[in-house]
C-alpha cells in the first residue's frame, strides 16, 4: 500500500466521523511521503515493443536485437525480486540498468519510459546491477583472465608501440578516481581529499586495450595514490603475471605518484631536482 492509499483511506475516514480533527491531521501529516511523488500511474508499464531500433541504441547504448542475447551472455534470470518484493522481468531489468548508467539520467527520467514510482526503480536498478556483478565481477578483480596472458600482453603492447609508443613492453595505464560524496557527520577527515577539496572515495584502475579494466577499492579519499597502489597488491600481482611468452618483463603506465618499478613505467621528473641526462633531454618536448 502506497502513502496516497494510506492518506485516501484517512481522508475517507473522517469524513466518516470516525476520525477527530486532531488526530486526522496527525494521522496524515505522520503518513506524507518524504520523496517527491511523480505521477508514474499514468504512464503504460515497460515494453521492448513500442522502442525502435534507433531508440534502444540511443537510449539504452544497446542494438534492440542484441538485448537477449546480452541477457542470455550476462546470465541474468528470467525474473528479479527485489527485498521489498518488487518484481520485474529479465527484458525490463536489462534495459532499466544501462539506461539508468547512461550519463545524464535520474531515477525521475525513468517513470515515463518504465511506468514505476522511483523507489521500484532504484531498488530494481540496484538488484540488476548486483547480480551483473555477482556473476561477472570477478572479470575485473582477479588478473587470472584469458585476455591477460602472455600472448595477450604482447599484443597489446605491440598495438601501442605500433601507435608510436616509446616503450615496446607496456600494455596498460594505470590511474586512480575520486568520487566525491556527501560529508560525513563523524570522522570528515578520513574521506577528505585535499588535493580536490571534497569529501570523497578513491578507486584505482589498470585499462588495457581491450576496454576492460583491473578494479580496486573503494578507499578513503586522503590516502595517496602509492599507498593505494601497496594495499591493492597490484605490484606483486604484476610481478608474476606481467609476463611476455619468452618470460619478459612487461609494464604499465601511470603519473608521476607511483612509484618507478620494473613493472610500473613513471614520466621523467621534471621539477628543480636535474634527474635528466645530457642523453635524455633531446628527447624531451616541452
Amino acid at each position: 500500500m502506497s502513502f496516497s492509499d494510506i492518506q485516501n483511506a484517512i481522508v475517507c475516514s473522517y469524513v466518516e466521523d470516525l476520525l477527530s480533527d486532531e488526530e486526522f491531521l496527525i494521522l496524515y501529516n505522520e503518513f506524507q511521503p518524504k520523496n517527491l511523488e511523480y505521477p508514474y500511474w499514468e504512464y503504460d508499464p515497460f515494453s521492448l515493443d513500442v522502442l525502435t531500433s534507433d531508440e534502444c541504441e540511443s537510449h539504452l547504448r544497446l542494438q534492440k536485437d542484441d538485448i537477449l542475447n546480452v541477457a542470455e551472455r550476462l546470465q541474468l534470470p528470467d525474473r528479479f525480486v527485489c527485498p521489498q518484493g518488487t518484481c520485474c522481468g529479465r527484458e525490463e531489468g536489462l534495459c532499466l540498468l544501462p539506461k539508468r548508467l547512461a550519463y545524464p539520467c535520474r531515477f525521475f527520467d525513468l517513470v515515463s519510459t518504465f511506468g514505476r514510482p522511483v523507489p521500484e526503480l532504484c531498488m530494481i536498478a540496484n538488484t540488476v546491477e548486483n547480480c551483473v556483478f555477482d556473476n561477472h565481477g570477478f572479470r575485473l578483480l582477479s588478473w587470472n583472465q584469458p585476455f591477460l596472458s602472455p600472448v595477450c600482453l604482447s599484443v597489446y603492447a605491440a598495438a601501442m608501440a605500433h601507435k608510436g609508443s616509446p616503450l615496446l613492453n607496456c600494455f596498460g595505464f594505470i590511474d586512480r578516481t575520486v568520487r566525491p560524496i556527501c560529508r560525513p557527520r563523524t570522522n570528515q577527515n578520513i574521506v577528505y581529499n585535499g588535493h580536490k577539496r571534497v569529501h570523497a572515495l578513491k578507486f584505482q584502475a589498470v585499462a588495457i586495450l581491450n576496454g576492460l579494466t583491473n578494479l580496486f577499492g573503494p578507499i578513503e579519499g586522503c590516502r595517496h595514490d602509492a599507498g593505494m597502489l601497496r594495499e591493492s597488491g597490484l605490484l606483486g600481482e604484476l610481478k608474476r603475471v606481467a609476463l611476455d611468452q619468452a618470460g619478459n618483463i612487461m609494464c604499465i603506465y601511470g603519473d608521476p605518484a607511483y612509484p618507478l618499478r620494473p613493472q610500473l613505467m613513471c614520466p621523467y621528473n621534471l621539477g628543480e631536482v636535474p634527474v635528466l641526462t645530457a642523453d635524455m633531454l633531446p628527447s624531451i618536448k616541452l
